[in-house]
């Protein structure tokens, strides 16, 4: 793979004159590395340095005569002027035409330490792909001048990468107030918007069912940040579906005094927001003009207060959530297009809690824990209520149509009316029963549940056998559930033992077929 290095030329260090091959010289020094053989060189020079540089070029010539070396001019007058700097190295870095086999390293050890800095940051920035080369004099005892190349891949400096890892885990934790969520669809959403909430202040929008966290993840983002410094300001939340008629307008932009009949001087919710966070919940319940008048604050940072003359300032972050399709209501003329489009930069979709199974068990343990800090007492499952109730939330006949606030309420309510500070299989037995009302009937058992008990098994395997269970307990005999059950691939079967592949595909469950269909008979 060819090797390119881009480098200045130092006005001082790279200088030449009579006794120059008697001192160490920066760029020449790439040069004389017995372990590294450079293919091109391009030299960054002031115009006004042309022909002093003339000189390194023909030392480098005859130190490497293999290398070939291209002299840019690269017009910086003020090389302290920072703006000055990166703006010719961004220019020169964006025209530069780059190979993806080629191995590209930047020298960093001439120029002013403005020109460095944006070097480095040029690399940073993927605008040059390479890594960074330092230069030094050679050391007592070694065979040529030092060579140091930077990657600035964190994962190459244990320290360094542990750091940032901490700081990136840390962050997640926030987000997921502590649980540790088992679900790799969530986990890949919190890793994106922690970057998000990192690096953007554009609009978060937050979408999905009632009850799943969009208000607790909003208060988490805003806590990021804040413990970020990004933040000066307050979190101001408001659920747009309490705002109704002209209280809204006045509620969101405030109003001047006078506005309307008794009204005094009011700030309003965007301006309360200043510097911080607005937090919009259920924002498709905006009014049209209300919205209209927010997309200029988002857009403009300046808003007009209903019955004022002049308009004022607040600069917020928009974090807006809703449940129902904005698209839609955009198709019905209910959401203003122009509206989502500023809103929609960066959409999460959380899902329902039935959509997040493996997050019960962490969840129902992290409820206990808030349980026991907002009342000061302590409360536990015992093992067999505990395996219960996980039975239940687990089985997909489980709606969970409240989400996490079914989950947050039924823990609420097991907690406090448990003895001793011990939750049974009594109160789990009734919150199910709770459960099951609200949700519009009884749950069907689980028939696996049923016969294997607190058996793991996965969730394949699970499927497959609710349906065999099932038809064991519909059919009189082993063969006419097992051509039930193989009703397709009996027919490409040259003898047709559908009874005994069904007794044998009971064996590995340790069941029979006896006992599953004589079970159903006695329910």
């Amino acid at each position: 793979m060819p090797c390119t290095v881009i480098g200045l030329y130092g006005t001082v260090m790279d200088q030449g004159g009579k006794r120059r091959w008697d001192r160490w010289r920066p760029t020449l020094s790439i040069f004389q590395h017995p372990d590294r053989i450079v293919d091109h060189l391009e030299l960054l020079v002031e115009p006004r340095w042309l022909r002093r540089s003339q000189e390194l070029v023909n030392d480098i010539r005859s130190v490497s005569p293999e290398t070939q070396v291209t002299v840019i001019p690269t017009p910086m007058e003020n090389p302290w002027d920072f703006a000055q700097v990166y703006g010719a190295l961004l220019d020169y870095a964006r025209t530069r035409p780059q190979e993806d086999d080629e191995e590209l390293l930047v020298h960093i050890t001439t120029g002013t330490h403005v020109a460095q800095i944006c070097l480095f940051l040029l690399v940073e920035s993927n605008f040059l792909r390479g890594r960074l080369l330092q230069t030094g004099p050679p050391r007592r005892g070694s065979d040529g001048p030092l060579w140091d190349e930077i990657d600035l891949d964190l994962s190459r400096y244990d320290a360094l990468a542990r750091r940032f890892a901490e700081e990136h885990a840390a962050a997640n934790q926030v987000l997921k107030q502590g649980i540790q969520t088992r679900s790799p669809d969530f986990n890949r959403m919190i890793e994106e918007l922690e970057q998000v909430s990192a690096l953007s202040t554009e609009p978060i929008l937050l979408t999905g069912p009632s009850g799943a966290g969009k208000s607790a993840l909003a208060k988490q983002i805003t806590a990021l940040k804040r413990r970020r410094g990004q933040l000066a300001g307050p979190l101001v939340q408001v659920n747009c579906a309490t705002l109704l008629g002209d209280k809204a307008m006045a509620a969101l932009f405030g109003h001047s005094k006078g506005a309307f009949t008794g009204a005094t001087e009011r700030q309003g919710l965007l301006r309360a927001a200043d510097k911080g966070v607005l937090f919009l919940d259920e924002i498709g319940e905006l009014g049209l003009d209300e919205q209209a008048m927010l997309l200029r604050a988002i857009e403009a940072k300046r808003f007009l207060p209903l019955g004022a003359d002049v308009e004022v300032e607040s600069d917020f972050q928009l974090i807006a959530g809703t449940n129902v399709d904005l698209r839609q209501a955009v198709s019905s003329g209910r959401f203003r297009g122009d509206l989502l489009a500023r809103i929609d930069m960066w959409h999460f979709e959380l899902p329902g809690l039935a959509e997040r199974r493996q997050d019960i068990e962490p969840n129902l343990n992290f409820e206990l824990q808030k349980f026991a800090q907002e009342l000061g007492r302590q409360v536990a499952f015992n093992k067999n209520a505990k395996a219960r109730f996980l039975r239940f939330a687990l089985d997909p006949a489980s709606p969970w149509t409240g989400n996490f606030r079914d989950l947050n309420a039924a823990v609420l309510r097991m907690a406090t009316l448990a003895p001793g500070g011990r939750i049974g299989e009594d109160q789990v037995n009734a919150e199910i029963g709770r459960l099951q009302r609200r949700w519009g009937g009884s749950i069907p058992a689980d028939p696996v549940a049923q016969v294997l008990g607190e058996t793991p098994i996965d969730r394949f395997d699970r499927a497959q056998l609710n349906e065999v269970i099932t038809a064991c307990r519909e059919h009189p005999t082993a063969a006419a559930a097992g051509r039930a059950l193989f009703a397709h691939s009996r027919t490409q079967r040259a003898t047709q033992n559908d009874g005994d592949r069904l007794r044998k595909y009971l064996a590995k469950w340790g069941l029979d077929f006896a006992g599953l269909n004589q079970a159903s008979k006695s329910r």
